[in-house]
């Protein structure tokens, strides 16, 4: 039990100086590094006594891999590595079934994120966009797009 409260402590401290992101904002990196942590951890809280230092180092090799790929995620280039491109899959109040089907998207997962921004026919959406993050943006019918070099930006039409 000692030996439990101990990592925990470790692992908080570590994740306390290295991480400020919030859950919200969890990267395929972040997942991994949650995945490895609980699986490499888990021998130095039920294991041999001698198991502790070791789990004391993955703590800091886990956390400080983590943060160094999060601070080369800032690049442009690695960052397209292992971010997806936004999906648009509905547009003109049309579902782009194709994509839907490509991206593991149905149809109850865009009424629902229609809901969630006040919509109720699908006639009133002019896209819906399967965002990097697992997310669902919706625009509605009657906002300009207005396209940059970079991203898509939304602006209301006046009257």
């Amino acid at each position: 039990m000692l030996r439990g409260i101990v990592i925990y402590t470790g692992l908080l401290i570590a994740l306390r100086l290295f991480g400020k992101r919030e859950v919200g904002q969890f990267t395929l990196y972040d997942l991994v590094f949650i995945l490895l942590i609980a699986n490499a951890l888990q021998p130095a809280i039920t294991g041999p006594d001698t198991s502790l230092g070791g789990g004391f180092v993955l703590i800091v090799v886990l956390v400080g891999t983590n943060f160094l790929v999060g601070k080369l995620d800032n690049m442009p280039r690695f960052h397209r590595l292992f971010t997806p491109a936004p999906a648009i899959i509905v547009r003109d109040g049309k579902y782009l079934q194709d994509v839907m089907k490509k991206e593991g998207v149905d149809q109850p997962e865009v009424e629902m994120s229609m809901r969630e921004h006040g919509i109720t026919d699908m006639k009133d959406v002019q896209l819906a966009v399967l965002e990097p993050d697992g997310t669902i943006s919706i625009v509605p019918t009657g906002v300009a797009m207005t396209r940059t070099k970079h991203r898509i930006r939304y602006h209301h039409r006046a009257g």
